[in-house]
């Protein structure tokens, strides 16, 4: 579905926003991971045709968006992280306004998009006294009016409450059953339960690419799980990669990276998605020194 071959965009200066990266996506939810300045949203704003490539080339089912945007624009819909709302509108009519701007004329589409942002209560309500979950639901909703067979949704929990957050994930899972959905998040949790593969990207570069369970996988006998008195901790934390420290009454209890024991009582214990990305990472920057 979307073929994006060794794309490079550069800013002034020479900064090298993505670097010569190469992905075949087809549907499902894809989650881009990397660190704020990773060249995420770099590259969805060249897959949405905000900006073009300095190098290289994104298709979509064969045809090169940069020279045939309206090849992608048609069928995509996209939620950038700073999404506004017009406060004097009510859910309704900021739906229908935007409708309108892509040539849309069906009421009953717009009513059912409602219900599926479970917004549809809240139709006759203006923007101004939505929560921050509710604004982003409403971003959803403006985003798939176009029934897009792609959908990009950059930082889609930021500044979302917990319940939101769990609600906002479902949705973009129910909707990856038959879209490709990109999701771009730092946050490993907001799409662990719902991306069928992950992208993680560092400088600019694609580093990996492969499911969660894989990555889980390659993490097994990465993490480690051990108690220390304040005086071991505070000498094991300059030597390895601490995941978690929590005092406790019997000492300090820790979760630890590292590609062998790290000290005396360490056990084994199985990863989560975060930490085994986290030992990758370890077990990458250990090559480098």
């Amino acid at each position: 579905m979307l073929s994006i071959q060794n794309v490079v965009k550069t800013y002034g200066n020479h900064v090298k926003a993505v670097d010569n990266l190469s992905l075949q996506l087809s549907a499902g939810v894809v989650g881009l991971i990397g660190h704020n300045g990773a060249g995420k949203t770099s590259l969805m704003q060249m897959i949405a045709t905000l900006t073009r490539p300095t190098s290289g080339q994104i298709l979509f089912d064969g045809s090169d968006i940069v020279k045939k945007p309206n090849a992608i624009r048609q069928r995509l819909g996209y939620l950038p992280q700073d999404f506004g709302v017009y406060p004097n509108l009510t859910a309704l009519e900021f739906l229908r306004y935007f409708a309108a701007l892509k040539g849309i004329c069906d009421s009953a589409r717009i009513r059912q998009l409602l219900e599926l942002v479970n917004l549809h209560e809240h139709a006759s309500r203006v923007a101004s006294t939505f929560s921050g979950g509710m604004r982003r639901r409403l971003g959803i909703a403006q985003a798939l009016l176009n029934d897009p067979d792609i959908l990009i949704v950059d930082e889609p929990t930021a500044g979302l409450d917990p319940e939101e957050r769990l609600r906002f994930r479902q949705l973009l899972s129910e909707i990856g059953f038959k879209k490709l959905v990109i999701v771009s998040t730092h946050i490993v949790s907001d799409i662990e339960n719902m991306a069928g593969h992950l992208a993680i990207m560092r400088n600019g570069k694609l580093v990996a690419y492969d499911t969660p369970e894989s990555f889980v996988q390659q993490g097994r006998g990465q993490i480690w799980s051990a108690t220390v008195d304040p005086q071991q901790y505070d000498l094991l934390s300059q030597q390895v990669q601490v995941l978690q420290a929590q005092r406790q009454t019997s000492g300090i209890s820790l979760r630890i990276a590292h590609p062998h024991s790290p000290c005396q009582g360490a056990q084994i214990v199985e990863p989560t998605l975060e930490e085994a990305l986290m030992s990758r990472r370890y077990a990458v920057q250990e090559l480098a020194a």
